[in-house]
């Protein structure tokens, strides 16, 4: 056995234990005392649990233009290998009456008719399941439902189950029009009469609630789910936001627990647990949320708000859905290569404790801002502050959460590798540019701030590079 790949088992048991041990550390002066803890949720309004009609036929390869359901395919199925994982994916639509309600909270109408969709990742063995599901409210910035929170390998490696829900209506109609015989009887506007999306925050709600039934066509087959989170990134976690603050204190809750990302996040102290959590794009100003026992706001350093692995997975699927991903062109290359997803996958972790048994996640670093209101760069143009993944911790290549060029590009962050002279000076030799990956890794997981397993992949990765060997 190689001295690297001892190593490697050597820093996995390492990580696992320091994990356990932070988290037993943290559970017990974080447990609130009575006079902290949050009042139980009043039961407003019930939530109504939809039909729910599937799975339904048809895989990839399919042809959505094909006038039989069997011979489409979902929009956006995954390219990911499930089957070999112990995953499926599913389709259901979901029919049933919903209440209408203005971005203040306004009550506009109710027992209003939708039909709708959810697709499934899960896993076919209850066996397999950790017990919760990250139920995504679908992004449409782009005019077509986005599962922008979709990561796989964090996602299956834990054992999660993911619900996309399609709750808006730029969603919806697009897939209409991209496939008349698998969506033609979605609508979620009423007929027409409700086109600013007033329908969206009880569909999303309602498919919730579907989610907890195991009678009938249910989402979630023979799963059993004991913890629903409501995720949701950009324009999602705005309607998210809208929904916690607005139209939640009305309404009997459905979700345990709520992850904004790379958006807005609720102002209101409820009693379900929020975790916010920021790419360096989307900090702009030093005024913040501060931290309560209902909130946690995590920012992390070099990320973008749509970042290299989002747009690396969704090319070949927009290829094949679309005909051709977009093409963008920017001031400078675009696409961050500090994979958020790592973060968002351990806060995940720290919002199933928090809202099960009320272990509160670490705080983290703010990202610094300059005297003159920008963010504060250190003599390599990476961002001080926040959270400090190994990618920036140990740089290789500038990245920022920052960018310019057409439409999007300031979304996309900043990707420039280091060229060989200041590699060589600032790495000498291999075994120290690994191990001060492993050092940087190391201390993340410790503060909660990234899972072992992503640990591990970034080790294997510094390891198999030629950082210092020139």
């Amino acid at each position: 056995m190689s001295t690297w790949r001892r190593t490697s088992r050597i820093l996995l048991a390492a990580l696992v234990t320091a994990t356990l041990v932070t988290g037993a550390a943290e559970a017990a002066p974080r447990s609130a005392p009575a006079a902290e803890a949050a009042p139980g949720p009043a039961v407003g309004t019930p939530v109504g649990t939809p039909v729910v009609q599937g799975p339904v036929a048809g895989t990839v390869p399919g042809d959505p233009s094909a006038p039989e359901v069997e011979d489409t395919h979902p929009w956006l199925s995954t390219s990911t290998d499930l089957a070999a994982a112990g995953y499926v994916e599913e389709e259901f639509y979901l029919s049933g009456e919903a209440d209408g309600y203005s971005t203040t909270g306004e009550l506009l109408a109710s027992g209003v008719p939708y039909t709708t969709r959810v697709i499934v990742r899960r896993p076919a063995d209850p066996g397999g399941f950790n017990g919760t599901v990250l139920t995504e409210w679908q992004n449409v910035s782009a005019g077509y439902d986005l599962d922008a929170l979709w990561s796989p390998e964090q996602i299956v490696r834990g054992g999660y189950a993911w619900v996309g829900v399609s709750a808006q209506r730029v969603g919806v109609d697009q897939l209409r029009d991209w496939s008349p015989a698998r969506y033609g009887n979605l609508d979620v506007t009423g007929r027409g009469r409700f086109t600013a999306d007033e329908l969206s925050y009880d569909v999303f709600a309602q498919a919730a609630r579907a989610l907890r039934t195991r009678e009938g066509a249910a989402p979630l087959g023979p799963l059993r789910a004991e913890t629903v989170l409501a995720v949701g990134a950009s324009q999602s976690a705005a309607r998210m936001t809208v929904y916690y603050d607005r139209v939640l204190p009305q309404v009997e809750p459905v979700f345990d627990g709520y992850a904004h990302v790379v958006g807005p996040a609720p102002s209101r102290k409820g009693a379900e647990p929020v975790f916010h959590v920021l790419s360096e794009t989307d900090v702009r100003t030093p005024e913040r949320r501060a931290d309560d026992d209902r909130y946690r706001r995590w920012e992390v350093a070099g990320t973008a708000h749509s970042g290299w692995h989002g747009q690396e997975y969704r090319k070949s699927l927009l290829d094949r859905d679309l005909g051709s991903a977009p093409a963008y062109r920017c001031d400078r290359p675009p696409f961050s290569r500090v994979p958020l997803q790592h973060v968002i996958a351990a806060a995940y972790g720290h919002l199933v404790r928090w809202a099960e048994h009320g272990v509160r996640p670490p705080s983290a670093p703010p990202l610094e801002f300059a005297p003159d209101g920008s963010k504060a760069r250190d003599e390599l143009g990476l961002a001080r502050g926040g959270i400090r993944l190994s990618q920036v911790g140990v740089p290789t290549a500038l990245n920022t959460g920052d960018n310019s060029g057409e439409t999007f590009c300031l979304l996309f962050g900043t990707h420039i590798p280091f060229d060989e002279g200041r590699l060589d000076r600032l790495y000498p030799s291999h075994t120290g540019y690994v191990l001060a990956v492993r050092r940087a890794d190391t201390r993340n997981v410790l503060s909660g701030y990234l899972l072992p397993g992503d640990a591990l992949r970034n080790f294997r990765e510094a390891v198999d590079s030629d950082i210092g060997k020139r």
